[in-house]
């Protein structure tokens, strides 16, 4: 089979490689048809992540199972479905309670597509075939009527938004209708997937960032915009606000727009080990601050939920669509979400 690797700096390359096999009972075969770029991969073709080559890309999309073993009971070959990009048992403690990034029975940070910083590497969609070793807890079946293209990032970026917003949902509901506000504080995909969440959930999404597109998109949304990185001066605070811009003095400016006990979830990764944070001000407003990987297996029920729904609309985001065959030349000029699609 064929593989797309990133095998220097500013160079991805399609590599011959074994196919993969089925080596166990519960285990699937399966041939990604609709592979999304993650915000992370565009932050690593833009030079701003240190992932080293080489390794083989793609994290998220939707797949068809072309085999299975004699255990596996939910899906069968000819299924189209999404592949969580962390690989997870579904049967161990952490799993059982919904924590599938953090799956006992593998490795820490066992997950496709990223290798450099994956406890256990399982290969990137970005290829013919891929294993998925715990078939019946991982493979969600995509919803009927629904184009692959439209869920490719429901393994990862679209889990992540919805963890930005979905757990709030009732504690938002409860406020009065003019209360039920979220800011959103964009980069990338992340943000607009959040503004689409939010306002399906019915807040009243505020969105702020400096590119003319996003904000576009965050309007089609229903979101009011405000281009830039500074809110108005004067702003109320908000019960939930959201920065995905992985930029530490926006972090900071999220923690100081989040109203007494309201809640601030970043999805940014800083990788210095030194951010710092105004402990003092958190602790005299009770603001809670989220943070951490997202346990996308366990977020997709929700999400498909909105999708089958008519509420969120996860396609709309997606800067381009390219052909399976011109990833090669594509992956390193990219710089929002792109989606590769073949039949």
């Amino acid at each position: 089979m064929q593989q797309l690797v990133f095998v220097s700096e500013g160079e991805v390359r399609w590599q011959d490689a074994p196919d993969p096999r089925i080596e166990g009972p519960g285990e699937a075969l399966v041939r990604p048809v609709a592979v999304a770029c993650c915000d992370l991969d565009v932050a690593v073709a833009q030079g701003r992540a240190p992932l080293p080559p080489p390794y083989r890309l793609g994290h998220e999309g939707v797949a068809e199972v072309i085999a299975v073993g004699e255990d596996v009971d939910t899906v069968g070959p000819g299924d189209r479905v999404i592949v969580p990009f962390q690989i997870s048992c579904g049967s161990c403690r952490a799993c059982r309670r919904g924590q599938t990034e953090s799956c006992q029975s593998v490795p820490e940070r066992s997950m496709y597509g990223l290798g450099p910083i994956a406890g256990l590497d399982g290969g990137g969609f970005m290829s013919d075939v891929v294993r998925v070793p715990y078939a019946d807890a991982m493979l969600v079946a995509l919803p009927p009527g629904v184009d692959p293209a439209t869920l490719a990032s429901a393994s990862d970026n679209v889990p992540d938004a919805w963890r930005c917003i979905g757990p709030y949902e009732d504690e938002l509901a409860a406020l009065p209708e003019s209360d039920r506000r979220v800011l959103v504080m964009g980069g990338l995909s992340i943000g607009l997937y959040a503004v689409g969440i939010a306002a399906a959930l019915g807040a009243r999404v505020e969105y702020l960032d400096a590119d003319p597109r996003r904000c576009a998109v965050a309007e089609r949304f229903g979101a009011r915009v405000t281009e830039g990185h500074e809110v108005p001066r004067g702003t109320d605070p908000y019960p939930v606000v959201v920065n995905t811009s992985a930029d530490e003095q926006r972090l900071r400016s999220a923690l100081a727009l989040t109203w007494p006990g309201g809640v601030c979830t970043d999805t940014g990764i800083y990788y210095r080990n030194n951010v710092e944070l105004p402990l003092l001000a958190m602790y005299s407003t009770g603001v809670r601050f989220v943070t951490g990987r997202v346990a996308a297996r366990a977020a997709l029920p929700a999400v498909l939920a909105l999708v089958v729904d008519g509420r969120f609309d996860p396609g709309i985001v997606a800067q381009e669509s390219v052909a399976w065959d011109a990833a090669e030349e594509v992956w390193q000029q990219m710089t929002g979400k792109t989606v590769y699609t073949r039949s």
